[in-house]
């Protein structure tokens, strides 16, 4: 039977699509989402709702020189609507909205065109959209971006997100007075009273279901009640468009932008006079259905599928935009990289496993912060070699991190991506941050504390996927933990006895001492050295994974003498209050004079003081100490310990 053709029907308040396997409805010229008809089900999305509270583009935005996350929450309504294609292989419809100066103050000075494609044969829809900043505008801070859809309640209760992080959930009805009650942030709930008794006693916190971008290509839902079972999912076929890097979390939605697990370097500030344009997307809907004798829980194995299609189709050839260049209207970039630590070999080393991509010009490291334009990333195999595909055309610098190893790798060129260009850059070298030989490590240098000591939550505040679980610091209330485990005293971890998986705890945070009073804390390393040059310098790596209104300070031997080194007050992660186990990297190179050490035992005290929360600390990733540096090489650092 030949696939039905695409139709479009408008009216005037809304404009429905169709190619007979769904029916797609907008408000008309609102562009927003208002039913999605499939498998005999009227509407997907919750019909509860109103029609402008279903399925919509929204963005939080605030005034220049405004500190944080929060300021105005806008659900994007388009003014105008327009007809981009139409055809019966494809219909793509335009919901624009055009800024003038009379909205100043009012609305995000922005044009903003939102997109939504339906293509034959396809049980889905795609939607992008194009945000423009003209340069005689006013400036101001974009806080957050995305797309988000309302299902039914009575329909929708089973999650996937991962093949080990799915459940069925709570019901929106869970967090209203009587059922759930009010945790230390007003995103956790524990759930009292709850639709669903098997849920009794677990919290529900959203931010339990975050992930890192990289991770973030399909999830969504099943409606079981129904038979056949149907599943919505969401699919990011490219990352192009997120900002932060491969290692940024987000929530599991499809936020294009957001301060999640970083806070206020990850706002992109736009000032008076400075033009910008951005395409979001496309990103696509997927709906798909059981066959007769299905499981439901075979909808996300083919979503899973589908997934892999979309990346595979990536970028797509159909969307009508010029600011969407096609794959021939692109570029790639080639290489290896090697990695150069003469105490690890004396041979470079392939980066097995490296993140390396281009992002905008920028300082070592400055990826990671950068949230105004594209970035493109991929992994290097066993040996070092890679291959970064379909580049938008613009100036960029290469940048990398080695999982293993310490530091940021930065090329020293600028590369610019013009259509069709192949651009092979060679066999790169990193020479990680190394002065001498390793005397002791703590950690792994991944940029995450998860090789560390998480507690067992407290019984009280269970969410059960998470129950013997690899993702288990996603429990709520770890924090709490802390002090429960050393009620008087801090944490001592004793190099060659201790042992970082059970002893180091995955984070330093505040100590509870009486109803909303907290005390900073002080952890130790004590460590023996047989040998001191007390006239050369030694090094103290502090690779740190995520930072919280906190601040790191290193003594030696005394904790109560002047610190040696003072981090001063840095990060906005949030990462303790929202369960991530990293943030903003973070690399600290401490100078330690010989004569602070002594042949024999000799201790390092950590110690973060600021403590008017009980979310401030510091998750540390890797410590190390690096002996002094007048051995060249690994060889003879091994000759000169036998």
């Amino acid at each position: 039977m030949p696939l039905i053709g695409v139709q479009l029907h408008t009216q005037d308040t809304h404009v429905m699509i169709d190619n007979g396997i769904l029916q797609l409805t907008l408000s008309n010229p609102d562009g927003i989402v208002t039913g999605i008809r499939y498998n005999g089900i009227d509407n997907l999305l919750e019909v509860l709702n109103d029609e402008d509270n279903r399925g919509y583009w929204d963005l939080v935005w605030n005034s220049p020189g405004t500190l944080g996350t929060t300021g105005s929450f806008d659900v994007i309504k388009g003014t105008s609507f327009k007809v981009i294609v139409e055809n019966e292989d494809q219909v793509e419809v335009s919901f624009t909205r055009t800024w003038d100066s009379s909205q100043d103050g009012k609305l995000v000075p922005l044009n903003i065109d939102k997109r939504f494609i339906v293509l034959r044969g396809c049980s889905g829809f795609y939607t992008y959209a194009i945000y423009e900043h003209l340069k005689d505008w006013p400036g101001f801070n974009l806080a957050e971006t995305r797309i988000a859809f309302k299902l039914r309640k009575d329909k929708f209760h089973y999650m996937a997100m991962a093949d080990n992080r799915q459940r069925y959930m709570p019901l929106p009805d869970d967090r209203l007075s009587g059922r759930g009650q009010a945790l230390a942030y007003p995103e956790a709930v524990l759930l009292v009273n709850p639709v669903e008794p098997d849920l009794k006693g677990e919290v529900d916190d959203k931010y339990q279901y975050s992930c890192d971008n990289k991770d973030s290509q399909v999830h969504g839902w099943i409606c079981t009640t129904d038979q056949p079972a149907v599943g919505f999912w969401m699919v990011t076929p490219s990352n192009e468009f997120r900002s932060g890097g491969p290692v940024k979390q987000n929530l599991t939605s499809h936020v294009f932008l957001s301060a999640h697990y970083t806070g206020e370097d990850l706002v992109p500030k736009f000032s008076a006079g400075e033009a910008w344009k951005k395409v979001f997307g496309p990103v696509f809907i997927y709906l798909n259905c059981t066959m007769d004798g299905d499981e439901p829980l075979s909808l996300w194995e083919d979503a899973k599928q589908q997934m892999i299609i979309e990346v595979q189709s990536w970028p797509y050839t159909f969307p009508a935009s010029d600011d969407f260049p096609k794959s021939n209207q692109r570029g790639n970039v080639n290489g290896r990289l090697l990695v150069n630590d003469r105490y690890v070999s004396d041979d470079n080393i392939p980066a097995n496993g490296a993140y390396i991509g281009l992002a905008p010009p920028g300082n070592v490291g400055s990826w990671q912060r950068e949230c105004k334009d594209y970035q493109f990333w991929t992994k290097t195999d066993i040996n070092g070699y890679f291959l970064i595909n379909d580049i938008r055309p613009g100036d960029y610098n290469l940048y990398a991190w080695v999982p293993g190893f310490i530091g940021d790798y930065q090329y020293s060129a600028a590369i610019t991506i013009t259509p069709g260009s192949e651009i092979e850059v060679g066999d790169l070298v990193y020479e990680p941050p190394r002065n001498g030989p390793t005397l002791w490590e703590i950690g792994i240098p991944d940029r995450s504390a998860a090789e560390f000591y998480v507690p067992n939550p407290n019984p009280n505040y269970i969410n059960k996927l998470f129950v013997s679980h690899p993702d288990r610091f996603r429990q709520y209330g770890l924090w709490e933990r802390y002090a429960e485990l050393y009620p008087n005293e801090d944490l001592v971890y004793t190099v060659g006895t201790s042992d970082y998986k059970k002893d180091w705890f995955f984070a330093q945070v505040t100590r509870k001492i009486d109803t909303n009073k907290y005390q900073g804390t002080t952890w130790q390393i004590r460590f023996k050295l047989d040998n001191v040059d007390q006239g050369s310098s030694y090094k103290l790596r502090v690779a740190i994974a995520s930072a919280t209104f906190s601040e790191l300070q290193v003594r030696i031997s005394d904790p109560k003498t002047n610190p040696l080194f003072s981090s001063g007050l840095m990060g906005r992660d949030n990462s303790i209050a929202r369960h991530g186990i990293h943030g903003l990297y973070w690399l600290y190179n401490v100078d330690v004079p010989g004569k602070l050490l002594v042949q024999g035992d000799n201790t390092i005290f950590l110690t973060q003081p600021r403590s008017s929360s009980p979310f401030q600390g510091i998750l540390y990733d890797y410590i190390r100490l690096e002996g002094p540096s007048k051995l060249s090489s690994k060889e003879e650092y091994m000759s000169s310990t036998l």
